[in-house]
Order: C-alpha cells, then structure tokens, then sequence
C-alpha cells in the first residue's frame, strides 16, 4: 500500500512537471520505477499504460483552456504513434541486463538536456509564423515517438523544444499540443508493450497509481502552465532525473563502480544541481526586474504626444 501511495504521489508530480513544461511525466516516472527495481520493458510498459489517462485528461484541460492546435497534434500524433509501436517493439526484445543500463543512458542524456536547456537558455517565449509543414512534424514525431518507448520517456523533450525552435507558435500551443498528441503515443506504445510482453509482465496496480494521481495534476498543471516559472522546474526535474539515473548506471554491469567512485559522482552531481537551480532563480528574478522596469517605463496614454521637453523626467533620463 505504501509503495502505491508513493507512487500516486510520483503520478501527481511528474503531470504537474508534464503539463507545465510540456515534458517529462514518462521520463520522471519510469525513473521512480527503475529506481524501485522494476524491469525496463516493464517500467515504460506500466508509464505508458498509465499516460493513456493522463494525456487524455491533460488534452482535455489543454483543449478547454485554448492551448490545442488540432492540425499540429495529428501531423506530429500519428508518426509519433508510429514510432512508438516501433520503440516499444525494440524494448520488449532486449533482455532486461541489455534493457535497463540503455534506458537509463537514454533518460540520463534527457536529464542533462532539461537541466542545461532550462537553466543556461531558459524557456523560449516564441512567437507566432506560418502553420508547421508535415515536413518537419512527419520526422519529428517519429523520432520522438520511438526515443519515448524505447527510453521510457522523451515525446515531450524531444518534440516541445524542436516546435519552440521555430517560432511559429505560441508556448502554451505549443505545450497543449505536444501534451494532446501524446495521447495517440501513449495508445500506440502500450498496444506494442501488451504485444511484446503481455498483459502478466505489466503491474496494473502501478498503473492505477500512476493514473490516479496524474489524473488529479492534469486540470491543475493546464493551468499552471500559465503561472509557474518553468525555467526552475526544468533545472530541479533536470537535476533529480540526472541524480536517479547515474545510480542505476553507475551500478549496472556495465560499469560497476566502487563505492567512493559513486560517492564521488553523486556529489558533484549534487553540487553542479544545486549552482543550477540557484542559477536559474537569479535569472528568473532578474528577468521579472527587467519586466516590471519595462513596465515602468512605457509612457502614459496622455504622454504619447508630448515632447522630450514637455516630459522632463525622461529628458533627464535620456540626457
């Protein structure tokens, strides 16, 4: 009981990350599970299985708060579901020594990706261009759906920053979006993990537990995605997946690092997530100062037609 009640608790934090950030549920989640000694197939089996609830609640929310572009959602959704298939195919073949330190490197590399996205460039605030060609979605999703099954996580890293990359859309579109679509990548990964496992590898008690408390967080992060400074939470999610995931490398066969070596590693880990997040902070209120000094020093509506001469407050300021 205890460990599904953690876990409903993990489902809660990792949609709160996902519906702000756009990212991250899959990657924070099946972490949680590797972490407590789960197979890898089985781990993003069980996520998966779990985000067919959460992204359809989240989509809902996204939808209801005007954050959906529908025609972005099924140009990207659909070769994404196809990835998946494929991704989740992959996995289900690779013997659990094989599968686990690979899936681990795949969510390591994600976690370096959020912590030095979100803390040395920050969150893009995008604009808005001509309407994204399958083109670029048709691959994106693809890739991105293939690298979200086969790692147990990566729709949202992948896809979220590529479609930010292009200034054709707003953030919060784009979030809606990428949360919507991952509906369909949810669907396609499960149907391919029931395939290649089936339904007796998969703990359905883990997945009610993930899909009760994600489903709790949905409507809540829709809104937040609004209010949250998304810029902290990239680093301190970044940080704790880096952490995790560095154990479970760290102690695999494929390294087998001695304990002072571990040690080692897990401070500097620590250290460099802690200058990170601190990092992060000054930026974000220094950003809010620039903001608020912008703020106060746009004009008033009576003053738009006066002179340099006739405002001398900004005559002394402009020299």
């Amino acid at each position: 009981m205890r460990k599904l009640l953690l876990l409903a608790l993990v489902g809660l934090g990792a949609q709160l990350v996902d519906g702000s950030l756009g990212m991250a549920y899959g990657v924070t989640s099946t972490t949680l599970l590797l972490a407590i000694g789960a197979s890898a197939a089985s781990a993003s089996a069980t996520v998966h299985l779990a985000e067919i609830g959460t992204t359809l609640a989240s989509g809902v929310a996204h939808w209801r708060f005007g954050n959906v572009d529908w025609s972005v959602v099924l140009k990207v959704g659909v070769p994404g579901a196809i990835g998946a298939f494929a991704g989740a195919t992959f996995l289900s073949s690779l013997s659990t020594e094989t599968a686990v330190p690979i899936m681990s490197c795949i969510l390591f590399t994600l976690g370096i990706y959020l912590l030095v996205r979100f803390t040395v460039v920050g969150f893009p605030t995008g604009r808005t261009g001509p309407p994204l060609r399958k083109r670029f979605l048709g691959p994106l999703g693809l890739v991105a759906g293939f690298v979200d099954a086969s790692g147990g996580g990566g729709w949202g890293p992948v896809g979220t920053p590529a479609i930010l990359a292009s200034g054709r859309m707003e953030p919060r579109r784009v979030i809606g979006s990428i949360a919507t679509s991952e509906f369909l990548v949810a669907l396609a990964a499960s149907v391919g993990f029931l395939v290649g496992l089936g339904s007796e590898n998969v703990n359905f008690a883990w997945v009610g537990a993930l899909l009760l408390g994600g489903t709790v967080a949905a409507p809540i992060a829709a809104w937040l995605v609004r209010k949250i400074p998304p810029r902290m939470l990239g680093s301190a999610v970044g940080g704790i997946i880096i952490l995790t995931n560095s154990r479970t490398l760290l102690r695999s066969e494929w390294i087998d690092a001695p304990a002072g070596v571990r040690y080692a590693a897990y401070a500097t880990i620590l250290a460099v997530w802690a200058g990170a997040v601190a990092w992060s902070l000054r930026q974000h209120l220094a950003e809010q100062a620039l903001t608020a000094s912008a703020a106060g020093a746009a004009p008033e509506p009576g003053d738009a037609g006066r002179s340099k001469s006739e405002r001398p407050e900004l005559a002394d300021e402009l020299g």
